[in-house]
């Protein structure tokens, strides 16, 4: 027996979207109506007709904070053929990241997507670098066609929790 799933990913990597602090999410120039909750959240990725939009330009700027470290072992990006995206760079614990500075920064990973990545194949991503990950920063830097609106469907992000004790959950022994 494989201990992988059908999708190539090892069962014993999980969705980590119950792990997803919502409060926290930024994304940077999406469109005020087709937000990052229509390609991130339950329900919503699974819609065709729901996804996340770019406004000015083609470029999109993602901010997704954790509720605990996580291992970040891949990632599914799915979008149209024509404005899907296609250069995308991962930054591990990078916060407050703009279009200002995101170059001025090495990416932990990049992936070029391909139309196998963007109909759902997952992209494996270079697990040394995405070890103790408390959020997650994804620049898509531009699209398939060149085009000025980039489309995302559905992100799917795979990895595990890294155990670590709860201090806040820890009751103070008093001493008698």
């Amino acid at each position: 027996m494989s201990a992988e799933s059908a999708s190539g990913i090892p069962r014993s990597q999980v969705d980590l979207l119950d792990f997803v602090d919502w409060s926290g999410i930024e994304c940077l120039n999406q469109s005020s109506t087709h937000s990052i909750a229509n390609a991130l959240k339950q329900g919503y990725r699974e819609d065709e007709g729901l996804n996340l939009e770019s406004d000015a330009d083609e470029q999109l700027l993602m901010y997704i904070p954790f509720t605990q470290v996580i291992k970040l072992h891949s990632i599914i990006i799915k979008g149209p053929e024509e404005e899907g995206p296609k250069t995308v760079k991962l930054f591990a614990n990078r916060e407050h990241m703009g279009f200002s500075n995101v170059n001025d920064f090495p990416p932990s990973d990049t992936a070029v997507l391909s139309l196998d990545t963007l109909e759902g194949k997952p992209v494996i991503l270079k697990y040394v670098k995405f070890q103790n990950v408390r959020s997650l920063t994804i620049f898509v830097e531009d699209n398939q066609s060149g085009s000025d609106i980039t489309k995302v469907q559905k992100i799917v992000l795979y990895g595990t929790t890294v155990e670590t004790t709860d201090m806040k959950g820890l009751k103070k022994i008093d001493d008698h």
